[in-house]
Formats: C-alpha cells, sequence, structure tokens
C-alpha cells in the first residue's frame, strides 16, 4: 500500500498527471508546451485536452507538487503571458516513487513466462 507522509494511504497517480509530471522533469513548461511532449512522448496515444490538462495542473499546484515560475523570456511578450511550471521538491519525491513503484510491477510482469513472450 503506498502511504503518504502524514501515514494516510496514497492514490496512485493517473495517467494523465503522471505524464505531466515527466514531461516537466525535462524542466519548466507552460501548459501547450507539456501537452506536446506527452503527444510527442506517447506516440499521439495521450492526447490531454485542454480540461484534462488544466485542471490536473491545477490540482497538481494545490497539492504542491508543482509550482508556477517566471517565463525563462518574460522580454517576448508571447512567452511572459504564458504560465509556466516547474515540479517542486516534493512533486519530484512523488515522481521519483511512483516510476520506481512502476518499474517493479514492470519487472514483475516480466517474470510471467506468459505475458513475456508477448513483450520480446
Amino acid at each position: 500500500m503506498r502511504v503518504t507522509t502524514e501515514g494516510r494511504p496514497r492514490k496512485p497517480l493517473s495517467l494523465p498527471v503522471l505524464h505531466i509530471m515527466v514531461a516537466l522533469a525535462d524542466g519548466a513548461r507552460h501548459g501547450y508546451a507539456i501537452k506536446q511532449d506527452v503527444e510527442a512522448r506517447t506516440g499521439g496515444a495521450i492526447r490531454l485536452g485542454p480540461g484534462t490538462l488544466y485542471e490536473a495542473i491545477q490540482r497538481l499546484e494545490d497539492g504542491g507538487l508543482i509550482e508556477e515560475v517566471p517565463a525563462p523570456d518574460a522580454a517576448n511578450g508571447q512567452e511572459a503571458q504564458r504560465r509556466y511550471y516547474r515540479l517542486t521538491d516534493r512533486g519530484w519525491a512523488d515522481l521519483r516513487r511512483e516510476v520506481r513503484q512502476l518499474g517493479e510491477i514492470v519487472d514483475a510482469a516480466r517474470k510471467i513466462p506468459r505475458l513475456r513472450k508477448g513483450l520480446a
């Protein structure tokens, strides 16, 4: 069971949230750049609509996993209007924990002969 630092059970990150956090692991990005990164990394298999994307960003921000940061190129008018986000220390810790747990699941699944045949 996953447990928070307060000792309460912790739900796993949803797939869209996990992908958003992975996109931010590569550096601060604005919403549209996050969307593009997720679509490129998944070969278009995951497409984040505006509602899903910005609701997830708001939940991540409210949960202290990401934070808004100044635009890297504030001199550029369009860039200055965009909201950029980055992972917080807590966000990094949660992302690492989630990736580690997913790796353990994948490792266990690969030990199942019938499943392993389809993964080769």
